[in-house]
């Protein structure tokens, strides 16, 4: 059964407010691999409350190297990796045991509904991701604030949605967006223009970025239309934009400071 042959696998640093509901639905897994960054809230004491967590604290130095070092730790053929604010519904593990051993496949996509506070919304900036992989066809490689994996081999998508719903409070996500944006800031401030992205583009203009993350969330998306959980993404999408306009703009200020 594939389900036997896949470990799921999640990094962790003060996730109590994430953890339970993210590791609840992974019953079915013998072994999930929790790479903990040095929590000092309950995440910890949470994580080992369940049988089949095999818990390791590894102090951070970056996401690239935390969930390589999470990889390794794997012992089985396929990983299924995780953020600690990932909740897979119920028909996820269904649809794994229905996978065919499809040699070519190293890596299967996944989309996602994103959920504020528990109320999903109809729409979301958030991209797919691959989550589902071959452990010894897979890498993980720095991309800005980020990581991205690096995958030998063709890939195919779930048709299961994963719910992304992040409760840890709106501080630490002003304070993550920061660290973000500086890191991005470098990113974007350091490659050729020509390989960049159209939204890494406008990005670097500094000024259209969050105009048009606004514009497009709200009405594109259609976010006008999920309340108050759809102005909270709204303004949080065009927060994180801003701060990244800031660190860019504070970049070229000091570039150019008179002594």
């Amino acid at each position: 059964m594939i389900l036997d042959s896949i470990t799921p696998l999640l990094l962790t640093y003060n996730e109590a407010p994430n953890l339970v509901r993210t590791l609840a639905p992974l019953a079915w897994a013998r072994e999930i691999m929790v790479v903990d960054s040095g929590s000092t809230d309950e995440t910890v004491a949470l994580a080992r409350s369940f049988p089949n967590v095999r818990l390791v604290v590894r102090p951070f130095d970056n996401h690239t190297a935390q969930w390589n070092f999470g990889l390794d730790q794997c012992r089985t053929d396929w990983v299924l990796s995780l953020d600690a604010d990932y909740v897979l519904p119920p028909a996820f593990p269904g649809e794994l045991r229905s996978l065919t051993t499809d040699e070519t496949v190293s890596a299967y996509f996944s989309r996602f509904r994103y959920c504020i506070l528990g109320r999903p919304l109809r729409g979301t900036l958030y991209p797919p991701r691959a989550v589902l992989f071959r452990r010894d066809r897979c890498r993980y490689v720095p991309d800005g604030h980020t990581q991205m994996l690096h995958i030998k081999g063709q890939t195919a998508f779930l048709e299961t949605r994963i719910d992304h719903d992040d409760r840890k409070p709106l501080s630490h996500w002003l304070w993550a967006q920061d660290r973000y944006a500086r890191l991005e800031a470098a990113k974007l401030a350091a490659a050729a223009v020509e390989g960049l992205s159209l939204p890494d583009k406008l990005r670097r203009q500094r000024i259209l970025a969050p105009l048009i993350v606004f514009v497009y969330t709200l009405l594109v998306k259609g976010l006008i239309w999920d309340g108050w959980a759809g102005w909270y993404y709204v303004f949080q999408r065009t927060l994180a934009e801003i701060i990244l306009s800031l660190r860019l703009l504070e970049a070229t200020l000091q570039k150019d400071a008179r002594p």
